[in-house]
Parts: structure tokens; C-alpha cells; sequence
């Protein structure tokens, strides 16, 4: 799905689906997005290197991990991952096809442009294709506005457990 929009300093904005070759900026994304405000504990080649091989197995074809990629000016500027997550077939109506959104991300200096609405449109659509019924994601403090925006709700349906690993 290409989807070239204008942005508000007159450049375009594409937004399409990412490959495999889109996969170390996509992890420098990542980087920036996860070590701002917050100290990395691992130095950035190393992430970099290792986020790149998980990107690129993930963008292979036929995997349930689908990224999408903001581009403007042919410079990445956001991403948005999601996990298509099938469930057990069962004989009610309740969904059985879920999505995941993560990393999603737009650098700083092209927010409050739309590129998020615009990443997240194409992956609803893509979402629409795979007869997806429901989709989750975790929000941080600043994107619920987004989020409600966007037709999410806060639901009590969802439970979480954090599972702590022993140290050896």
C-alpha cells in the first residue's frame, strides 16, 4: 500500500509496508525511540546489530510481524510494528484473529503532522484484510489522546502479568 499525502511543509509523506532491506533503519528507529528519555543499557552498535537480524527474520514473508514505514523526502521518518495473533478456532462469534501494536514511532521533528494517523490508517487497513476484529497495544502516557482519537477504548478485558526471569 503506497499512500502519498502532503505534509505541512509542502513535502509528501509515503507510507508503505516495509521489507527486509528497510530493516537496520527501522532498528535505529527503534533505537531512538526506546533510549530517548531513557538510558540504554546496551550501546547502540551492539542494539543495532541485533535488532537488525530480528527485524530482518520478522519481514521475511509469510510471519505474523508487519511493519509499516513513513517516509518523506525518501528519509524514514516513522514506523509502526503490529503482530497478527491467531487464536484457536472456537464456534461463537468472538474474534478470532487479534493485532498487536508496538514501536510505533514518528521522529520528533515531524510529529503533530499527521504521519501517525497516516501509518496507522494504512496498517487499519491492512488489518481489515486478515479479518481482524480486535486489536491491543500498550500506550504510554502521552499517546492515549491518540489513541482515543482514533477509536480505542480502555478495556478491562485485558489482564497482565509480568513474569520475572531467575538470575542464574
Amino acid at each position: 500500500m503506497n499512500d502519498d499525502s502532503g505534509n505541512q511543509d509542502g513535502s509528501q509523506i509515503i507510507i508503505r509496508q516495509a521489507s527486509v532491506s528497510d530493516a537496520e533503519v527501522l532498528a535505529t528507529l527503534r533505537y531512538n525511540l526506546r533510549s530517548s528519555g531513557n538510558r540504554a543499557s546496551e550501546d547502540e552498535a551492539s542494539f543495532l546489530e541485533r535488532c537488525t537480524l530480528w527485524m530482518q527474520e520478522r519481514l521475511q514473508s509469510n510471519n505474523s510481524w508487519m511493519c509499516w514505514i513513513a517516509e518523506r523526502e525518501q528519509r524514514a521518518v516513522g514506523s509502526l510494528w503490529a503482530q497478527l495473533i491467531e487464536k484457536i478456532p472456537n464456534p461463537n462469534s468472538e474474534p478470532e484473529n487479534l493485532l498487536y501494536f508496538t514501536n510505533f514511532y514518528v521522529r520528533n521533528d515531524c510529529r503533530g503532522s499527521g504521519i501517525g494517523s497516516q501509518l496507522f490508517t494504512s496498517a487499519l487497513a491492512w488489518a481489515q484484510t486478515k479479518n481482524v476484529q480486535v486489536a491491543i497495544l500498550w500506550p504510554s502516557e502521552r499517546s492515549v489522546s491518540f489513541y482515543l482519537r482514533h477509536g480505542f477504548s480502555a478495556s478491562a478485558d485485558l489482564m497482565e502479568l509480568k513474569i520475572e526471569t531467575r538470575k542464574q
